[in-house]
């Protein structure tokens, strides 16, 4: 069997899509030696990575969501003659024919829309809505199978698009603890001006979604430092313009970009991990803060309840004060209680495979054939 993988959103700075993609094609380069593969990648990727016999790269170089990705890549897929394409992320041109599944990772723009969720001018940003449905209900009605990371997506997808049940096929991600980097603790907080069980912990995005601004009132009602860790864009901007107007600037920390070495440093030494959220299709940096030692604060929605259980301290996202309430309650907890909770965490996060998914994904490329 032939199975192509568009991987062009390979690698971390493409966020959890690319975090996706980089441990499915590990796993799969393991667990599979039988059935060949033809990867798609960006020069960048292309250059770099080295694969199995069983692997081919193939230069695909063009830009998400664009016209020449719409008219070239179905191209390039029919000259690779696959007997199946996995695209993962929804973004499937609309005429290609051949068999495919997709990873739906979540309905996040559904939901998630008006002006203030975007950079674009109001002109522009409605045409790409547009397009952006149109390719969405594409991929949804013509793939074989639809992967997604949690049940709460499936049920979205099954409601949405009055999909069979039988269609969507639920694959949880995985975790893993990051080794911390060589430099100690010490020199790493301090390079951060973070101190030791004094601060909260935010890595994410800074989209309307990710409800920040409610986190940042509580950072400031509780009056204790948050730090939060994102890449700087506009929406970043943003925060910075939101941090000075609620006059938090002296509780909120901006780090920018955080490695990931040094991140595992940062969640070990938070107070806990405040995870806001109005909607997700997983949550992977909730799981992250649990196998790397801290507690985790998440928004009591359905997809949290889902994927973390019991292992969460819960709060009503929408009530900035509740979110406060409960960083105090993590604040003053005992030093043997806030044991107990992370090891039981810990050993949760564990169950969590991305090997386990990799393999349900083959056995899903098997169904398929």
């Amino acid at each position: 069997m032939k199975i192509l993988i568009d991987a062009r959103m390979y690698g971390l700075e493409n966020a959890g899509i690319g975090r996706y993609a980089v441990n499915l094609i590990t796993q799969i380069t393991e667990l599979d030696k039988s059935n060949d593969y033809v990867l798609l990648l960006k020069r960048k990727y292309f250059d770099e990575l080295t694969f199995p016999a069983n692997f081919k790269k193939v230069a695909a170089d063009f830009r998400h969501y664009s016209f020449a990705e719409q008219l070239m890549l179905p191209k390039i897929i029919n000259q690779e003659k696959p007997d199946l394409v996995h695209f993962l992320h929804f973004n499937v041109p609309v005429w290609f024919t051949g068999k495919f599944v997709v990873t739906i990772h979540d309905l996040l723009m559904h939901k998630q829309k008006g002006l203030e969720a975007t950079t674009l001018n109001p002109a522009l940003y409605y045409v790409k809505r547009l397009g952006y449905k149109s390719v969405f209900s594409n991929a949804v009605k013509k793939a074989s199978k639809i992967i997604v990371p949690s049940k709460y997506v499936k049920e979205d997808i099954i409601k949405t698009y009055k999909v069979s049940p039988e269609k969507v096929v639920v694959t949880y991600e995985g975790v893993e603890q990051v080794k911390m980097t060589s430099a100690n603790t010490e020199e790493i907080l301090g390079k951060y001006n973070l101190t030791k069980d004094k601060y909260y912990l935010y890595v994410g995005s800074a989209y309307p979604h990710k409800n920040l601004k409610r986190t940042i009132e509580a950072a400031y009602l509780n009056r204790t430092p948050l730090a939060i860790s994102c890449a700087r864009n506009v929406f970043t901007e943003k925060l910075e313009k939101l941090v000075s107007m609620t006059g938090a600037k002296d509780y909120v920390k901006l780090l920018g970009f955080v490695p990931d070495e040094e991140l595992s440093v940062l969640y070990k030494n938070s107070i806990g991990f405040v995870y806001p959220s109005l909607t997700e299709g997983f949550g992977l940096p909730g799981l992250e803060a649990m196998i790397n030692g801290t507690i985790l604060l998440a928004s009591e929605i359905p997809v949290f309840k889902e994927v973390y259980k019991d292992n969460a301290v819960y709060f009503n996202p929408f009530d900035f004060s509740d979110i406060a309430k409960r960083m105090e309650i993590v604040k003053q907890m005992t030093a043997d209680r806030r044991k107990e909770l992370i090891t039981k965490a810990q050993n949760f996060a564990k169950t969590y495979s991305w090997k386990k998914m990799a393999q349900e994904t083959l056995d899903t490329y098997k169904s398929v054939i």
